[in-house]
C-alpha cells in the first residue's frame, strides 16, 4: 500500500473553495480509479493561511500511476486549485506502509 503525500497553502477566505473543490471534482474522480483506497484532507490554521495536506491511499505505485501518469512524483493541480491556493508543493511524497492494520 501506498501513501500519497501533499501540501498547500491557501488564504482563509480561499480555504473553503479548495476543500469545495477537492470534494466535489478530485475526490470522486480519484474514487473511480482502480486502485485507489482512500483520500484524506486535513487542514490546520497557519497565522492568515490554512496549511492543507492532502494524503491519496493506493493499492501499488502503478495504480498511483494511472493518476499522475508516468512522473507520479511531479504533484498533480488542477487549475481551479491554483486559483485558490497561496502556495503548493510542485511535487509529491510517496511511502510505502509496512506497518498499520491488516497489514
Amino acid at each position: 500500500m501506498i501513501f500519497r503525500v501533499w501540501r498547500g497553502e491557501a488564504t482563509v477566505e480561499d480555504a473553503p473553495r479548495y476543500v469545495d473543490h477537492l470534494e466535489r471534482s478530485v475526490f470522486p474522480l480519484l474514487g473511480a480509479i482502480e486502485g485507489h483506497e482512500d483520500a484524506y484532507l486535513l487542514q490546520r490554521p497557519i497565522g492568515d493561511r490554512v496549511e492543507f495536506l492532502v494524503i491519496t491511499v493506493w493499492h501499488s505505485m502503478d495504480a498511483v500511476r494511472q493518476f499522475a501518469g508516468e512522473e507520479p512524483a511531479t504533484a498533480v493541480v488542477e487549475s481551479e486549485a491554483r486559483a485558490v491556493l497561496f502556495a503548493f508543493d510542485e511535487t509529491v511524497d510517496h511511502y510505502e506502509v509496512v506497518l498499520g492494520p491488516g497489514i
